[in-house]
């Protein structure tokens, strides 16, 4: 979860530098692709722990 966070915040501190300042837009568009990596990756990590249940 820690990582995940880390991912996040990142992904927000350089989408809004990259929105911010002129001429960063690769900053902008690597903090987006951060953003939906961090989100796949909670995705996976959820639907990774829900098939470890076993079945009674």
């Amino acid at each position: 979860m820690v990582f995940f966070l880390v991912l996040l915040i990142c992904a927000i501190a350089l989408i809004v530098i990259g929105a911010v300042v002129d001429g960063l837009l690769y900053l902008l568009s690597t903090g987006v692709l951060l953003l939906i990596a961090a989100v796949l990756y909670l995705l996976v990590r959820s639907v990774s722990r829900t098939r470890r249940r076993p079945a009674r």
